[in-house]
């Protein structure tokens, strides 16, 4: 809406991130001297702005509300790293309890992130990414691969000696996210629960 409103409108916005523009989105006053096109503008920006204002406060209240629920029930899962509060209650959420998924394999099948054998006949050593299985465990997963490979030594570590073997980055994130898996089923398999 910013880049289609009038040129004076557009002038308050130029240089500001996001959340500056919501907040001056917010403060929007209506001018009598406006014409129709500026002042339907104006109030459409500041209806939008204070909606997303509330959304965030709500978004978290609730994000408090589920760090709690993870507290009490599995706490060791929110000491992983990479693992956040959206990130855990959707892990949980598709492993349920102990015995639902009888291995890690299972586990990375459900979340699409087992290796698929992709074999051209000449190379069969080549695998391909997973497009099935639960696609919010499977972003779960790609959240927690990304902050691993942005900010954990060792996983740099073996980005780095990956792509010098020759693997391509789409490759690498299969394999860690395989990894992931493994460690989260084996972590939620292995640790009883607090009440």
């Amino acid at each position: 809406m910013v880049i289609a409103a009038p040129e004076p409108i557009r002038a308050r916005f130029r240089g500001q991130k996001l959340a500056a523009m919501l907040n001056t989105a917010a403060s929007l006053r209506v001018h009598s001297s406006w014409d129709v096109e500026t002042t339907s503008t104006v109030v459409a920006l500041r209806t939008l702005a204070r909606r997303a204002h509330a959304m965030l406060r709500e978004a978290r209240e609730l994000q408090k509300a589920i760090v709690a629920i993870i507290r009490k029930w599995r706490p060791d899962l929110l000491e992983e790293f990479g693992v956040g509060p959206i990130v855990a209650a959707t892990v949980l959420c598709a492993w349920s309890h102990p015995g639902r998924i009888h291995s890690e394999a299972a586990f990375a099948m459900l979340a699409g992130v087992a290796p698929i054998p992709a074999n051209s006949g000449q190379v069969t050593t080549r695998y391909r990414l997973n497009r099935y299985g639960d696609r919010q465990l499977n972003n779960a997963l790609h959240t927690v691969v990304q902050s691993r490979i942005q900010y954990q030594p060792a996983t740099r570590d073996y980005v780095a000696r990956r792509t010098a073997e020759g693997k391509t980055s789409r490759e690498i994130k299969r394999c860690l996210a395989r990894y992931v898996a493994r460690d989260l089923y084996r972590l939620l398999e292995s640790s009883p629960p607090r009440a």
